[in-house]
């Protein structure tokens, strides 16, 4: 019983270090947070971060899982679970209304620090991209390509529009209405290609 009690202590403290990562991570970005701002937002030791994680590399990978998970199940994520190979509901639906959350700014401050000349998040940020551009990549039956297509340039066509749609939601919500967006994106897919 103390073991399965440590256990649940120390998932829950994982849990709390990645959730205040990825808020921090949002808010000032990767390399303006400390172990210091993580550990007081999270309310647990700082001694407990590189305990779980490593170092910070180790923190931001978690935080990337976590919220690629989230992204790709459209679900409420646990950190340490493997990303499913099967996604209920239709993708686009789960994406459009999952770039509606607060966290999800995370993406937006990360991208702007990955692309940096030698930035340390650039590689995790491209595996997330790899991870997305996978998940829709395998809904994408080759019989509804339109002709002199391909499945991979669809892919990053697609992953792409979302960034970019979420790129300017984030700066001028005002400006951009998300419904019409995900109508239009499902207007000009091909017939027979509704990711669903």
């Amino acid at each position: 019983m103390a073991a399965t009690r440590r256990i649940e202590r120390t998932q829950e403290s994982r849990r709390l270090l990645v959730t205040a990562a990825a808020e921090l991570f949002a808010e000032k970005g990767y390399r303006q947070t400390s172990f210091i701002d993580i550990a007081e937002r999270a309310g647990i030791s700082r001694g407990s971060i590189p305990w779980h994680f490593g170092n910070k590399l180790g923190l931001l990978e978690a935080v990337v899982d976590d919220r690629l998970q989230a992204v790709l199940t459209g679900l409420p994520s646990i950190p340490g679970e493997p990303i499913p190979g099967e996604f209920p509901g239709d993708p686009l639906d789960q994406v459009m209304d999952f770039i509606r959350l607060p966290a999800t700014r995370l993406f937006i401050t990360l991208l702007a620090e990955a692309v940096e000349a030698g930035s340390p998040i650039r590689e995790h940020y491209a595996r997330l991209h790899a991870a997305l551009r996978q998940a829709v990549r395998a809904r994408i039956p080759a019989e509804a390509l339109p002709p002199g297509t391909t499945s991979e340039a669809l892919t990053v066509l697609l992953v792409g529009t979302v960034i970019g749609v979420h790129a300017q939601w984030r700066v001028a919500p005002e400006a951009v209405d998300l419904e019409a967006v995900r109508a239009t994106i499902r207007a000009l897919l091909p017939t027979g290609l509704r990711l669903t």
